[in-house]
């Protein structure tokens, strides 16, 4: 016989941290967003200083916010998954977190191959074009990021929801990787294996979009090891 438990009410400061996180969660309050000030918040929300002090402790611990002394408090993550991944990639080796990225962006591949839209191929092609024009500068700061957006593109492209979440939760770790790692004297094969998988994208080649990230994948790991 299954026996029904007491549900239990949420206290108060979790009602507040649950509207809270629901502002970051829809995108209201995005990453790196100053929320407002005390004054302000506790007038819309209808608590007092300690409640919602508390409710924003909750999220900071979280990982949700982040308070700077005499600045205020930012957003630092779009939710408590993310805080948890973004953890989690800080402490992982830089080889294991490349073989979580193989595999996300070898079946992103395959899916934006036989999903794509012409939006899609417009917006990669823009992050290419972009990163060519950074390593022509030999801006690395600008190329990695537009390295960073043109992966996530390609996710994107990719129309699943889930994966594309999981991997935007990762694209700090990314982005490190990519200024920690790239000296410009490997810009031309990176080029060109972009390249390769913009073209296989393009032609809703799957296998060849699979080869173009394992391409990629395998120069970076060579120059790891």
């Amino acid at each position: 016989m299954l026996l029904l438990t007491q549900t239990q009410r949420l206290t108060l400061v979790e009602q507040v941290a649950y509207q809270i996180q629901g502002k970051i969660e829809n995108g209201e309050w995005r990453v790196g967003m100053r929320i407002p000030p005390e004054p302000e918040l506790m007038e819309q929300l209808q608590v007092s200083r300690n409640t919602l002090r508390e409710a924003i402790r909750a999220l900071t611990y979280a990982g949700l916010l982040k308070t700077r002394q005499g600045d205020g408090t930012y957003v630092c993550s779009s939710s408590v998954l993310g805080s948890v991944i973004e953890k989690v990639i800080k402490h992982t080796d830089m080889l294991e977190s490349l073989e979580v990225r193989y595999a996300l962006e070898r079946e992103a591949a395959a899916l934006a191959a036989s999903r794509r839209s012409e939006e899609d191929l417009e917006a990669i092609r823009t992050c290419l074009d972009k990163c060519r024009q950074a390593a022509g500068r030999q801006d690395l700061k600008t190329y990695a990021y537009w390295d960073v957006e043109f992966h996530k593109m390609v996710i994107a492209a990719s129309h699943n929801q889930l994966m594309g979440n999981l991997y935007n939760h990762i694209t700090e770790a990314l982005h490190n990787m990519v200024l920690e790692t790239e000296d410009f004297k490997n810009a031309a094969f990176y080029h060109d294996s972009h390249d390769l998988l913009y073209q296989a994208i393009a032609n809703r080649d799957c296998p060849q979009a699979e080869e173009a990230v394992r391409l990629y994948i395998e120069k970076a790991r060579t120059k790891m090891c």
